[in-house]
Order: structure tokens, then C-alpha cells, then sequence
């Protein structure tokens, strides 16, 4: 029997799962220490892998839309800040402090590749375009997040230096991103053929970011201060801004008269945040005591935007088989 869509996949019971072990057992003196350099490495591995998969012919293919990419830049970096900066009166309340710096954080990042590419292809969409503007919304973000945090959370971030952030972020994730592209030529079939096999790297790669944050903030307190109302607070904040970014990026794109091809791309790309670069970019941003209850908004909203854009992109995709039928 296949899965509802509406039932989490197997790895986000895996985020839970490791939300539930960093609670109970969580890692603490050498043993932290330990896993603080396995992360690192690992993070470091999952971008240079992306990089080795980003086809430079897509990319070639789908730069061409400019008007398009400009509309996914706008979306993820001026779009999200502008929603959780007008609606902190109405939605901070609703939360604690620290809960809705992390929805500022979730605001400030960019854009998911794998499911936003993934999303696309399922509803027919621009599949190059997409490609293009999910890669680039990453690498974007590495220079552009840092200086959002700065705006958006001002004295809350840890280092207080956008740009030396950058420098820490640009090594842990550019730099490696970058060789496993130069590499491509020779790595890149071996990646492709094992692609089954490496979503591990990608996946584990996240469950020790995530069991070191949660760690961390749960020996600071993280549950103790933390009331249920605000957990489900957070679930109705994370679902005003994102039901806010799908609406907007549907209008927008209709509104400029781009192509059903195109909506589809500009509403996948445009109104989803990273996991995989939002997690270790707050491991660098802030304090290791507050990296739980930052990135707690990212881990609610990522699988809430799974399960929404599945059944967008069935019903994009069942509208556009109805409309190749009638022709």
C-alpha cells in the first residue's frame, strides 16, 4: 500500500528520532567536541558532492531566464525577510523570543535544490530553469544570509561580524561545493551512478548537525524553557508564511505573464527554505546553546513545505494532463 502524502517520510522520523536521542542522551565535553569535527567534515562532504552533481549544461540551459531567476532571488531574499519582519507583532506572541528568531533565521535562507528540483520535475515544470535557480539561491545564500541575520536579528547572532561569518561559511560550504564541480569531469559518473548510495552522506550529514545543535541546547535548557503553547504557536507561524510565499509567488508569476512551465518553477524554488545550508549556516551564526531553538522553526517548516508542495505538484501536474488531453 503506498504512503499517504500527508504521512512523514523515513527521514524526517529519523530528525525526530534524533531530536528525541540528543534529548535524552545528549552529547556533552569530548564527546561533543568529537562530533563538532565529524560534522563539520560531514557538511563539508554533503556540498562537495552537490557540487560534483550540479550539471554545468543545466545550468548553460536554464540561465538564459533571467526574469525568472530574478523572481526566485526576490522571493527568497527580499520576499521571506519582508513577511517575518511585517508579521512579528501579530506572530511573535504566539511564540517564545528565541522561537521566532528562528523563524527570522528560516526567513533569511535560501532556497532547497534537491525537492524544489524534484517538485518541478513531478509538476511538469521548467526543469533547467529550475536547476539553475535552486544552485544559484545556494551559493547565493552562503554571501547574503550572513547579512540578513545581521538586519533581521541584529545583536542576537553569535559573532556579530556579517562578513566574517561569511568567510567561516564560505569555507565550511563554498569551498568544497566548488571542488566537487571542478572535479565533475572525473567524478561526476561515479556520483551519478551511486546517487542511491550518497543520499546517506546527504541525509546523515544533517542528523549530526542536528543531534550536535539539539545537544547543546537541551543542556542550556532547551525543553525546560520551552512551554507546549509555543510549540504549536510555531506550527501556525510556519504555516502563515508559508501559505503567504505560495500565494505570493503564484500571483507574481501569473501577474508578469510567465508560462505554466515557469509558475511551476518560480512557486517551487521561490517559497522553500534549506535544511541542508540553513542547519550548519546556524551552527556558524549563533551560540551553540541557542543553535536548538533557532533551527527548531527550519526542521517544522521544511517538512510542512514537503508535504504542501507534494500536493501542489500533483495538482499541477493532473491539471497539466488534462489540458495535453484536450488537446
Amino acid at each position: 500500500m503506498a504512503r499517504s502524502r500527508f504521512i512523514p517520510d523515513n527521514y524526517t522520523f529519523a530528525i525526530l528520532g534524533t531530536v528525541v536521542l540528543a534529548s535524552v542522551l545528549p552529547a556533552s565535553g569530548q564527546v561533543a567536541q568529537g562530533f563538532e569535527w565529524l560534522t563539520v567534515a560531514a557538511v563539508s562532504l554533503l556540498f562537495f558532492l552537490h557540487g560534483a552533481k550540479l550539471s554545468r549544461d543545466a545550468v548553460l540551459a536554464g540561465i538564459s531566464h533571467w526574469r525568472l531567476h530574478l523572481v526566485v532571488v526576490a522571493s527568497t531574499f527580499v520576499l521571506f525577510p519582508l513577511l517575518g519582519w511585517a508579521l512579528r507583532p501579530l506572530l511573535q506572541p504566539l511564540v517564545t523570543p528565541d522561537l521566532y528568531l528562528g523563524v527570522l533565521f528560516l526567513c533569511a535562507l535560501p532556497a532547497t535544490v534537491q525537492s524544489a528540483i524534484a517538485f518541478t520535475a513531478v509538476a511538469r515544470g521548467n526543469m533547467p530553469a529550475a536547476i539553475c535557480s535552486a544552485s544559484a539561491s545556494t551559493l547565493m545564500g552562503i554571501f547574503i544570509t550572513p547579512l540578513l541575520v545581521g538586519l533581521l536579528l541584529q545583536r542576537h547572532a553569535a559573532g556579530g561580524d556579517p562578513l566574517a561569518a561569511i568567510g567561516h561559511i564560505m569555507l565550511q560550504l563554498l569551498v568544497p561545493f566548488l571542488a566537487g564541480h571542478l572535479l565533475r569531469p572525473w567524478i561526476g559518473d561515479f556520483v551519478k551512478r551511486r546517487a542511491a548510495m550518497l543520499k546517506y552522506v546527504d541525509q546523515g550529514s544533517i542528523l549530526l548537525v542536528v543531534y550536535t545543535a539539539f545537544s547543546a541546547a537541551v543542556i542550556q535548557g532547551l525543553w525546560k524553557d520551552m512551554p507546549i503553547t509555543s510549540l504549536l504557536g510555531l506550527l501556525l507561524v510556519c504555516a502563515v508564511i508559508l501559505a503567504l510565499a505560495l500565494v505570493c509567488t503564484t500571483l507574481l508569476a501569473r501577474k508578469l505573464g510567465f508560462s505554466k512551465e515557469d509558475e511551476i518553477t518560480i512557486v517551487f524554488c521561490g517559497s522553500k527554505k534549506s535544511l541542508a545550508s540553513g542547519v550548519p549556516m546556524a551552527k556558524v551564526l549563533f551560540a551553540s546553546g541557542t543553535v536548538g531553538a533557532i533551527v527548531l522553526p527550519l526542521m517544522l517548516f521544511h517538512q510542512m513545505q514537503l508535504m504542501v508542495c507534494a500536493v501542489l505538484a500533483q495538482r499541477y501536474a493532473s491539471r497539466q494532463q488534462i489540458t495535453h488531453e484536450e488537446h
